[in-house]
């Protein structure tokens, strides 16, 4: 089995059979006690496309109140549902949440700036656009222990000119397995970013990215060893069979 070379973490390309795993069922746990010491409106933010070799990266945000009720049966970390179950899911959580929306950063921003200031990229208009539609949350949750959200701070020597900044951040490893909005942040990110990586199989078939979303699978390899890369390749990376 190919190990990665390139950065970003692992993730299982919807050809293979992802087997069920006993889990507890994510709860608003978490975002409650948030939204108590905070007030306001919480974003929840989970990532998809973090170490796929083509395509966008993706940041799904969903906000809730404290007067959100529990999310819809079934909500779950994405990787664990179905590709039929995630887009019957879609709209129930899209009705269930105050507020919800999803941003990307191309593969060409990927490679002109690297991951994590793409990711930061594609959170950034995904909480801007929420804010010009008048939402504006207080507190972000985010999956995860490293806070590639926030902007690093400049050093004396920066040409420092852009001040945006996101609501504190708070983060939690496995917060799309236990909280149930970041869960449903994961699936509208998932959704959205496997629709356009199928739109792109049309002109690309070879690369299986209808079946693999742009991940390692053999029959993107393959394609990648005999016809190359594409220009929705992050051609920045190590890709496996490019030379």
């Amino acid at each position: 089995m190919l190990g990665p070379t390139y950065p970003g973490k692992r993730s299982v390309s919807d050809s293979c059979v992802v087997k069920a795993v006993s889990t507890p069922d994510p709860t608003l746990r978490v975002e409650r006690a948030l939204l108590r010491a905070h007030g306001g409106l919480l974003a929840a933010i989970d990532e998809v496309g973090r170490g796929a070799l083509a395509g966008p990266v993706s940041v799904g945000v969903v906000v809730i109140s404290a007067r959100t009720t529990t999310a819809p049966e079934g909500v779950r970390d994405s990787k664990l549902l179905a590709v039929q179950r995630r887009v019957e899911l879609a709209p129930q959580i899209m009705q269930w949440c105050v507020a919800s929306n999803v941003g990307h950063a191309s593969n060409v921003e990927i490679d002109e700036i690297g991951i994590i200031a793409a990711l930061r990229l594609a959170g950034r208009r995904a909480l801007v656009a929420l804010t010009v539609a008048g939402v504006q949350p207080s507190v972000v949750l985010l999956d995860g222990s490293h806070d590639w959200l926030t902007p690093p701070r400049p050093s004396l020597f920066d040409d420092f000119t852009d001040n945006w900044l996101p609501p504190p951040v708070v983060m939690k490893v496995k917060a799309d397995m236990t909280c149930s909005a970041v869960a449903a942040a994961s699936v509208l990110a998932k959704v959205e970013r496997d629709a356009q990586m199928t739109l792109h199989a049309k002109d690309y078939p070879a690369y299986g990215w209808d079946g693999n979303k742009g991940y390692a699978a053999p029959e993107h390899l393959v394609a990648l060893r005999d016809a190359g890369p594409t220009p929705l390749h992050r051609i920045s990376w190590k890709l496996p069979g490019v030379g």
